[in-house]
């Protein structure tokens, strides 16, 4: 509990200058480009574009989807944060190297580093929350007593990805071999971890349940609950069971992790 202290003290602490540092971030990623800030947006919508024709156009993917609201909704709600948490599986977990100055030269908490990128990339899926809001009453849908159940996930979603940044980033600096092995992981978890299929369809429950065990699977089947099925979290217990589960015990993994190997990164690096 005293590291677990210590991290959330220091974060709070330096909360000025991680701020400061993830908007920076944001402005050196759009630097050069005659668009800026656009291509955050545009990037994804291809992508959206894409899977959206080959399933419903293409494989009639659509009519295995339940609900009464059109697929590219129902699309759209499930990729929107996969894009945050597969930037965060290619590149979160290796923060160390990527703001090695901050580790070497500059007195900074190096939890806190894992805010900064954290900070930057959440800050571009909250303005794609705002779209997924647009589409959504584009599509005709209701306002909606369940939507109050978005920000409970936002913050939820930040919090598992940003605490998986601080285990995985001091690993990774130490074994390369793990840097690679999560980075070979991002297209495979794309397709097993229900992004573009319902998990809710499998033939096989034992299937069903293991994929619950899925950080990925839960945060794409509770955006979908709540915005295309218009559901309570809850009304799942299994799903809400299995996540709190994975979350206490990555939470008491990080807390070790970071116990053991705080003073050493510098040295590593």
């Amino acid at each position: 509990m005293s590291t677990l202290g210590t991290i959330l003290k220091d974060n709070w602490k330096w909360r000025g200058q991680i701020i400061s540092l993830a908007l920076f971030e944001l402005r050196k990623q759009s630097r050069g480009a005659v668009l800026g800030w656009a291509w955050f947006f545009i990037r994804p919508a291809i992508y959206v574009a894409c899977f959206w024709f080959a399933l419903e156009i293409g494989l009639r993917g659509a009519r295995t989807v339940p609900g009464d609201a059109p697929y590219i909704l129902w699309l759209f709600v499930g990729i929107v944060p996969w894009f945050f948490m597969s930037d965060m599986l290619r590149h979160g977990i290796d923060v160390f190297h990527k703001y090695s100055y901050l580790v070497k030269k500059v007195k900074f908490p190096i939890s806190a580093i894992s805010s900064v990128y954290a900070l930057s990339s959440f800050v571009l899926q909250l303005i794609m929350q705002i779209m997924v809001v647009i589409v959504y009453f584009v599509c005709g849908q209701p306002l909606d007593i369940h939507l109050v159940q978005v920000p409970f996930l936002l913050l939820v979603l930040y919090a598992f990805w940003w605490m998986f940044s601080v285990l995985m980033s001091p690993l990774c600096t130490i074994s390369k071999d793990l840097k690679n092995l999560m980075g070979s992981l991002s297209t495979p978890l794309f397709w097993l971890s229900g992004v573009i299929y319902n998990v809710r369809d499998l033939p096989i429950e034992a299937f069903q349940i293991l994929m619950y065990f899925n950080p990925i699977t839960f945060f794409v089947t509770a955006f979908r609950d709540v915005y295309y099925m218009r559901i309570w979290l809850w009304e799942d217990p299994v799903l809400c069971i299995t996540f709190a589960g994975v979350f206490v015990f990555t939470l008491i993994v990080t807390v070790i992790v970071y116990k053991r190997t705080c003073k050493g990164v510098a040295d590593v690096l």
